[in-house]
């Protein structure tokens, strides 16, 4: 019994005496003594607070922190709100536990219930659920959704993000399935080769737009192919870019999947993030994880509750097509904060600014002689371009307080946000021209 639990000395031998044992000792009577530890541990003294607080600034201090950064490729800089972090922070939400019905008060229920009421407003699709770790695990277990008997197979652009195509790839891995991987052609999915792997035995197809190389896919009509061989059509997007581009229900995507933290969560060295899952109303009863209704109590108040509960986490597991049951309330809420204080005004500013800003960027790169786009399709705030001397460029950026674009197999993948000016671009093309030179 730690001495954390708040109970006195006293209350705990009134608690002994009601059991019949006089000390914590018969607690663990029928443990074998070889197991039991007599000696203390070999582990270092307490610190005071102030040390510990020293000791972690000074771990943190090793951290480089940029001033400028151009590099997304699934984690971007976008700016967030004050009141982004302060409610998130405030301990009734920061310490919530495992949303399970008979624990969950009216108004985590209610959070995540806005939440998924904007995500649907932006997606455009019918229902969202809020229980996905990140956008990649979400991809994956859209793609379980989809399968069944006949239909075994995944298809998965290879334009879409390495990481979420390692994901997918082990999810089909653990439940025997197969995953095939539809070549690019110009930076964005193939529509030809997608025509000919279109078999009776595809599931799904995921494609990503934006996709990884920044590229806008034709997903209106990659959606039709899809269709058309009657397959379910997955798109993810990024959400800032849904602002002002067509959403995934006016692409024809049966389910839509995307990585949550463009929306107020910060890059903190890579999470946690938030997976958001969206489908049609056909596909709602194969969303994993938690959905909140809006329904009415006996008094004729307006209520919470969490709805279709014929989920993975209330049956056998060998039933189950998905044992994705996580809290990501936190996370959730803080999405739906900054959807909340930017507005629709405002995320179409942030999305704009970033699409100009990042095309500003592009063409002035690719001003410096041996500097070109490698790929010509439209872009929205990503883009790659081929670069000479891509080590001594970075390393230029990187000693200048910028971190530059991301190395690929084909150049360096670059990304502006909202967050940069137009002097801070000017001053990286200025290195890079210089180091060129």
């Amino acid at each position: 019994m730690g001495s954390y639990v708040p109970a006195t000395a006293a209350e705990r031998r009134e608690m002994l005496q009601a059991i019949g044992m006089s000390s914590e000792k018969e607690l663990y009577s029928d443990v074998p003594a070889s197991m039991l530890l007599d000696r203390p541990l070999d582990i270092p003294a307490g610190m005071s607070e102030l040390e510990v607080r020293a000791k972690m600034e000074a771990m943190a201090a090793k951290n480089r922190v940029y001033d400028v950064v151009l590099r997304g490729a699934g984690a971007y800089d976008h700016y967030i709100p004050s009141i982004v972090k302060y409610i998130p922070a405030k301990e009734e939400f920061l310490t919530a536990y495992t949303p399970y019905q008979a624990e969950m008060s009216q108004g985590i229920l209610q959070s995540i219930f806005e939440y998924q009421t904007m995500i649907c407003q932006l997606t455009g699709m019918d229902v969202s659920n809020a229980s996905v770790y990140d956008g990649a695990t979400a991809a994956a277990e859209a793609a379980a959704m989809c399968r069944d008997r006949k239909r075994t197979v995944t298809l998965i652009s290879a334009s879409v993000h390495p990481d979420t195509i390692n994901t997918v790839r082990t999810y089909c891995f653990g439940t025997g399935h197969e995953l095939r991987v539809v070549p690019c052609k110009d930076g964005r999915t193939d529509p030809e080769a997608l025509k000919e792997m279109l078999t009776p035995d595809v599931a799904s197809v995921i494609v990503q737009s934006p996709n990884f190389f920044g590229q806008i896919e034709d997903a209106k009509a990659l959606g039709e192919l899809v269709h058309a061989a009657k397959a379910q059509y997955i798109l993810s997007f990024n959400p800032i870019s849904l602002a002002i581009m067509a959403t995934p229900k006016e692409c024809g995507a049966d389910i839509a999947v995307g990585e949550g933290q463009p929306l107020g969560l910060p890059m903190a060295w890579g999470g946690p993030y938030l997976g958001i899952m969206t489908a049609t109303s056909r596909m709602m009863r194969k969303l994993p994880g938690r959905i909140v209704g809006e329904t009415t109590d006996d008094a004729g108040n307006r209520a919470y509750v969490l709805s279709l509960q014929a989920r993975e986490q209330h049956i056998r597991r060998e039933k189950a097509s998905s044992n994705i049951c996580s809290n990501e309330a936190l996370c959730a809420l803080t999405a739906g904060l900054y959807l909340a204080t930017v507005g629709p005004d405002g995320l179409r500013q942030v999305a704009k600014q970033s699409m100009a800003k990042a095309h500003y960027l592009a063409d002035a790169l690719c001003a410096i002689p041996g500097v070109s786009l490698k790929y010509n399709g439209p872009f929205f705030h990503e883009f790659v371009t081929v670069l000479p001397k891509r080590e001594e460029v970075l390393a230029a950026l990187d000693e200048a307080g910028i971190l530059g674009g991301l190395p690929v197999e084909e150049g360096v993948l670059w990304c502006a946000t909202e967050k940069v000016t137009k002097a801070q671009l000017d001053k990286a093309v200025a290195i890079v021209k210089e180091v060129l030179a």
